[in-house]
């Protein structure tokens, strides 16, 4: 039977020098194996629940789709979907993807793509973003307040991270979470390719810890020109940056932040009453 994408614990706990045994939600983490037309890509530690969009954004954020079109995605294996707990999902291109080289071992829900690519390697393959939308500091700011109220999840059990889309406007396109920094990202990133969206170059991206190297990239290869993230960029990600054209802010908080890379407006701007979140539970 699918499993849920949270569980039902008894913890123990302290409050005010006392203990007491009450229930406690904790967010579930299991493996996802993907694959490309058949061919094992990798296994990563995700949170059950849009995993279609997981392997799509993954592939298509590691380049592995090489221009190919998805003509599908499906749960695989040997026997009924159910032995195998939903934990393993094929994209289908027709065999027009050239076939992907494994990664061994599992990719973690922390360490995303861990250097496996080289930013001159993108950089030959991707090209610098030219025309994206530049967006105003007092929108990025009313979409960092505003995320929190939408991950359900996170206010449940306090263990996810968030990524978004937004346009200029502030309003939020799509919204996952997951226990992992980078599927949260692949699952906004596959759910506007699954829906054929061609308006990256309008939108940001937002996530809700560091922004690392493999943020950039992934950012990249969607083609969105701006990255928000609520805590630092790393040097390396400062660096892809800048040679993909991408403007990059880190620490926003409030009404707050650094930009690193490219530039943000700085008119000021009316705070938005509620950002529409379509796409938020598709």
């Amino acid at each position: 039977m699918r499993r849920g994408r949270t569980m039902r614990v008894l913890v123990d706990r302290l409050r005010q020098g006392s203990w007491g045994r009450s229930p406690d939600e904790v967010v579930v983490e299991e493996p996802l194996e993907i694959r490309l037309d058949g061919h094992l890509v990798a296994t990563t530690m995700r949170t059950p629940g849009n995993d279609y969009e997981l392997a799509v954004g993954f592939c298509a954020g590691d380049g592995l789709l090489a221009g190919a079109a998805v003509t599908g995605v499906r749960y695989c294996g040997e026997g009924p979907a159910a032995e195998f707990e939903y934990n393993v999902v094929t994209v289908e291109t027709g065999g027009e993807a050239p076939v992907p080289a494994p990664r061994l071992g599992n990719v973690s829900a922390a360490c995303g793509i861990c250097g496996s690519t080289t930013i001159t390697d993108m950089a030959a393959r991707l090209g610098p973003l030219s025309g994206t939308r530049r967006f105003d500091v007092g929108t990025v700011g009313a979409v960092v307040a505003a995320v929190p109220a939408s991950q359900e999840m996170f206010g449940r059990t306090g263990g996810l991270h968030a990524a978004a889309t937004f346009d200029a406007e502030g309003r939020i396109d799509v919204l996952r979470e997951d226990i992992g920094r980078h599927n949260a990202v692949d699952k906004v990133i596959g759910r506007r390719l699954l829906d054929g969206r061609d308006d990256a170059g309008a939108m940001a991206l937002f996530v809700s810890g560091r922004a690392s190297f493999e943020m950039v990239q992934k950012a990249w290869a969607a083609g969105i020109g701006t990255l928000i993230a609520v805590s630092a960029p790393s040097s390396l990600a400062i660096e892809a940056a800048r040679a993909a054209a991408i403007t990059l802010a880190g620490f926003a908080r409030g009404d707050e932040l650094n930009v690193y890379c490219g530039h943000l407006e700085s008119r000021r701007a009316q705070p938005l009453e509620a950002p529409a979140t379509a796409g938020l539970n598709s």
